[in-house]
């Protein structure tokens, strides 16, 4: 069965630091471009972060640029997503999804991981 299974969502303080897991079931993730995306209430669905299949390139959103680091671990079959210097505005759902790094066009979801930034 083709998924992916987010993990490591939480309740956090402003400035701290969080990791999330991307883990792909039924596929590999060196063939498929994996992106991150998030959607907090009452907003849009934000492209966050994204990397290709093909050469490892990476791509950030402007809101998380020089914050967040996208990498993946092959052996592992999973994608990361480390936030540094989080932000109340960061908070929302972080989802992962197979996606092309050029259209942002998703088209398997994982199930989503909450991440709330507060004091």
């Amino acid at each position: 069965q083709v998924q992916l299974v987010e993990s490591g969502g939480g309740l956090v303080q402003p400035g701290a630091s969080l990791r999330l897991s991307c883990a792909a079931f039924g596929f590999s993730v060196d063939r498929y471009a994996i992106g991150w995306f998030r959607q907090a209430p009452g907003k849009e669905r934000e492209e966050v972060s994204c990397i290709k299949s093909s050469d490892g390139s990476t791509y950030y959103g402007d809101s998380v640029k020089g914050r967040f680091t996208i990498s993946r671990d092959s052996a592992k079959n999973t994608i990361y997503l480390q936030m540094n210097s989080l932000k109340p505005e960061d908070t929302a759902v972080y989802y992962c999804a197979t996606t092309s790094c050029d259209t942002w066009t998703p088209w398997i979801w994982g199930q989503g991981t909450q991440v709330t930034v507060s004091s």
